[in-house]
């Protein structure tokens, strides 16, 4: 049996934010030593970073921010305190993530091909983004 913790899908949301939850939870496993040595070199980069861009703060804030609360609802204060950001804005990075990589990029689309290949789901038409990759990966798809 796997060992491994799983964060939150990134379909989550918080405070109107996608994959803000799945980010949070993998702070704390960091904080606490349970990372999955899998997600380490991508700790605040790809969708976290993505996540980072939109909202305008930095992943050693967000890192301070998990290591000084102790539920989800004092991040999500933080967050609604100081990260403006509209409806739509937010509703625009959810879209983003939902349709990751586009079918124009080539780069990305091979990309998924790859991770779906050593993962032992290339027969898994029904996986055409990252979100339903991870998903699916992480046995919640």
């Amino acid at each position: 049996m796997s060992d491994i913790i799983y964060p939150r899908s990134p379909r989550e949301t918080m405070c109107g934010w996608m994959h803000l939850p799945r980010y949070v939870d993998k702070i704390r496993l960091h904080l606490a030593g349970k990372l999955a040595p899998d997600y380490q070199p991508n700790l605040g980069k790809g969708f976290d970073g993505a996540w980072l861009k939109a909202a305008g703060v930095t992943h050693e804030q967000m890192v301070e921010v998990v290591k000084n609360s102790i539920t989800d609802g004092e991040v999500c204060d933080w967050v609604r305190k100081n990260v403006r950001r509209s409806d739509a804005e937010k509703a625009a990075h959810a879209q983003s993530m939902l349709a990751y990589p586009p079918p124009d990029d080539a780069a990305g689309q091979e990309r998924l091909r790859q991770r779906k290949a050593e993962a032992g789901l290339s027969h898994r038409d029904d996986i055409r983004t990252f979100v339903d990759f991870i998903d699916a990966d992480e046995k919640r798809l």
